[in-house]
């Protein structure tokens, strides 16, 4: 019988410059998905109360008070919390940072990066993880390549295109499980996937969770990326 579990870490301090002109004004998790009226923070809030989750963190940095107001003034699924980095820890010292004001150190914690809009079974990851007995379970995910796909006979003859093809390689998808031991591994300051993952690699605690076959994901990371969410949430059922 697996406990999942109940508190997330949501790391929202980016300044999404690839973004503008959408971020000018707002964090990158503000940004609003087009057609939904809902920012892309109160789409993950959502999902992680549907999966159990009752208490967030909400690490945020640039141009927080926007964010801290509209996480003051929606109504919420679940508790929030927010963290602001009074100067810059890097990746892994902000998620230290955030992890330290979960309400219960000694549980297990899901994270996320604040940009990224995706839909699957969280529990079952968490399970996953739980199986393994890994310290941390990163979910992997394999994106669609931009560009059309050649594919060619022995000889050199072109026998297909291919538009917008699965990428043959799984990436880090920034969605996570952490076991209550991980917090104390990462940096106070600095990039714990240049420091913490890999020392966890070599001990073969880190564990890879590949999204199962037709579960949504998408970085917003451009402006074709919220175009793109948009036209695909309008394609998928309710729920969504």
């Amino acid at each position: 019988m697996h406990t999942y579990p109940t508190q997330a870490v949501i790391l929202a301090g980016g300044q999404g410059s690839r973004l503008r002109p959408y971020t000018d004004d707002r964090p990158k998790p503000m940004v609003e998905i087009p057609g939904t009226g809902t920012p892309i923070i109160g789409h993950q809030l959502s999902w992680l109360a549907a999966e159990g989750v009752t208490d967030a963190v909400v690490s945020c940095g640039h141009l927080a008070d926007v964010l801290q107001e509209w996480l003051a003034s929606a109504d919420l699924p679940l508790r929030v919390t927010t963290v602001v980095e009074t100067e810059p820890l890097g990746r892994g010292g902000g998620l230290k940072y955030a992890a330290t004001r979960l309400p219960d150190p000694s549980e297990p914690w899901y994270a996320t990066n604040g940009d990224i809009w995706t839909r699957f079974s969280l529990r079952e990851m968490a399970a996953f993880h739980a199986e393994r007995d890994a310290t941390a379970t990163l979910a992997l995910a394999r994106p669609r390549i931009p560009w059309g796909a050649v594919e060619t006979d022995a000889f050199g003859h072109i026998t297909d295109f291919i538009e917008s093809p699965p990428s043959p390689y799984l990436i880090n998808a920034g969605v996570y499980v952490f076991a209550p031991a991980f917090t104390s591994l990462l940096p106070d300051r600095g990039d714990h996937e240049r420091t913490t993952f890999p020392g966890l690699a070599r001990e073969r605690r880190l564990a890879g969770y590949p999204l199962p076959h037709g579960a949504y994901w998408r970085a917003i990371d451009t402006a074709k990326d919220l175009t793109e969410a948009a036209k695909e949430l309008g394609a998928r059922p309710s729920g969504m």
